[in-house]
């Protein structure tokens, strides 16, 4: 690994030449709408908890301290790369959605068994105030320079293996945890800006995925060769919600980046807002869809398909998922049935198989092993 680079500063530039060539594209074949000779596999919070070499760690840094160190960051980002050699086709930065929030001025701290708490929400409109504004001097790439530097020293650890992928969270989820102080039950208090401040949540909504457009694009230029944006608290809208407070803004995000990077795939989890697949196909310029494990994936694929066709597009979008993530704490037997049943789901079409959403903490690293090879079995074997 080559030596830590300072944690602030624009992204690196990154000659390409210098990257070592890619030994394994499937993903990145997959997420174009290539067809591959078997489905593409990886696993959202692949990197995290459940394994011991992780929390080993852990032990001696804080959570955060770890997203800012990139020698640590490339440590726990190449943890489930080296343990499950050649399983896994795709390698995602060790980060944390919640670095978007931080670079805006808010304190995140990462409690033990809590999770992450922003002692100081934003409750009213005049809170806005307290954020900086990249209108007043605020660079992406000084305040998340850490995050890009932890992509090129990932890049030249990965000598090639797998693509790197980026991420950012998406707004909504990002004022989510921004007005609630933290997660949420109801997520009343968010809601209740949506309701009461209209226009300043609009603001707000605004100014987060201004941050989280040009942290992606930023991220590419460090050298993420694909990335996903996660709206991880999307089903806690209704339709006519979704469709005023976030859609517009994972549309933005996307437009902004396929206009800087065309060439990188991009990736939308927008978890529990299967109602708005057809809106997220037709209306943004996402390659892929990862589902969560609330829908049939054949359902999936046809209404994607139609609203594709109802808007005139020859786009093909492919999707990714789908796996509940609690039956990784079933049986093998079990683990590996369930496994090829969703493979077979998904039939042979381009599709990235994943879970419906990340690891926990509790899952045996050995399940997950189960489930990258019966992916790679039962996947061929419906190309074949």
């Amino acid at each position: 690994m080559p030596s830590e680079i300072p944690a602030a500063g624009a992204p690196p530039n990154l000659d390409v030449a210098t990257m070592p060539a890619l030994q394994n594209d499937l993903y990145l074949r997959a997420a174009r709408g290539e067809r591959t000779e078997r489905a593409p596999v990886w696993c959202m919070r692949q990197a995290g908890r459940y394994l011991p070499e992780f929390r080993a760690v852990r032990v001696e840094n804080d959570f955060f301290n770890v997203c800012r160190s990139p020698a640590l960051a490339t440590e726990v980002t190449m943890q489930p790369i080296r343990r499950y050699a050649g399983l896994l086709d795709a390698a995602i930065i060790f980060s944390d959605i919640l670095v978007i929030p931080q670079a805006m001025g808010m304190r995140v701290d990462m409690v033990p068994g809590t999770g992450p708490r922003l002692p100081e929400p934003l409750r009213e409109p005049a809170d806005l105030a307290r954020l900086v504004d990249q209108r007043k001097g605020f660079s992406v790439d000084r305040e998340l320079g850490y995050v890009y530097h932890a992509i090129t020293n990932t890049r030249h650890a990965l000598a090639g293996r797998v693509p790197l992928l980026g991420f950012a969270g998406a707004p909504w989820t990002l004022m989510a945890y921004m007005v609630e102080g933290g997660g949420s039950k109801t997520f009343a208090a968010a809601k209740a800006w949506l309701f009461r401040h209209p226009q300043a949540a609009h603001e707000l909504l605004r100014r987060i995925a201004a941050v989280a457009a040009d942290f992606l694009v930023g991220q590419v230029h460090a050298g993420a060769q694909a990335l996903q944006v996660f709206e991880s608290w999307a089903g806690e809208l209704g339709p006519r919600e979704f469709a005023e407070f976030s859609l517009p803004y994972l549309a933005h995000i996307a437009a902004h980046v396929k206009q800087r990077c065309p060439g990188v795939p991009l990736t939308v989890f927008a978890r529990g807002a299967h109602y708005a697949l057809e809106q997220l196909a037709a209306e943004t310029v996402f390659d892929v869809i990862s589902l969560d494990w609330t829908i049939a994936p054949a359902d999936a694929r046809a209404r994607v398909d139609r609203a594709l066709r109802a808007a005139g597009s020859d786009r093909r979008v492919v999707l990714q998922g789908n796996l509940d993530p609690t039956l990784l704490f079933a049986d093998e037997a079990t683990v590996r049935r369930r496994t090829a049943e969703m493979c077979a789901a998904f039939g042979a079409a381009p599709h990235i198989a994943n879970l419906g959403h990340g690891m926990m903490p509790g899952h045996d690293p050995e399940r997950l092993r189960v489930f990258l090879e019966t992916v790679h079995q039962a996947s061929r074997a419906l190309r074949q």
